[in-house]
């Protein structure tokens, strides 16, 4: 049994609910929000970073530069066509997402969705345990591992598993604070 296998594991699903909160609107202006967007750009699907600057110059605007003015039409179009609700403003050089201020029912909604999206993190570090707890059991049935050993182990698995989900929880309060001091 390898913990440090389930603690990478772990750490992934950390990472990966890092990166999905930070693409979650709150109001303010993130580029993190353009991450999945991919333009067609000579054929080939690119992600907007790879085609464009892109930088905040005030707290609720993006303001997207494309090195070739040629991809500005299709950068436009792939922001209106994902799901961001934003509606770019084409000047003809440079592209601006203004981000409108959030509403108390609205900020409401993004935090029941951040919930949402912390259960699904902690679901997947407890499945994870349980895939760990299921190995110690197999590894003392077949004589792998003593009695003690596999007491021993389950208790750094558990111990793993409350570290992480306590981390989640500090995100999402992280998070549900700054959305809500909007």
């Amino acid at each position: 049994m390898e913990l440090q296998d389930l603690e990478g594991r772990m750490q992934k699903t950390i990472d990966v609910f890092s990166e999905n909160l930070s693409e979650i609107r709150a109001g303010r202006a993130n580029p993190a929000i353009l991450n999945k967007i991919s333009v067609e750009y000579y054929g080939v699907q690119t992600p907007i970073n790879q085609v464009a600057g892109i930088s905040v110059p005030e707290a609720r605007t993006i303001v997207i530069q494309p090195w070739d003015a040629s991809v500005l039409k299709s950068i436009e179009k792939a922001i209106l066509a994902s799901d961001i609700g934003l509606n770019p403003n084409n000047d003809g050089k440079l592209i601006r997402l203004n981000f409108p201020e959030l509403t108390e029912e609205r900020r409401k909604e993004i935090a029941k969705d951040i919930r949402k999206i912390a259960e699904e993190a902690r679901v997947a570090i407890r499945s994870i345990r349980r895939d760990g707890m299921e190995t110690v059991k197999a590894e003392q049935k077949s004589s792998q591992v003593t009695e003690d050993e596999k007491a021993d182990l389950e208790e750094k698995i558990q111990k793993l598993t409350d570290k992480y989900i306590a981390e989640i929880d500090k995100m999402l309060e992280n998070k549900e604070k700054e959305i809500m001091s909007i």
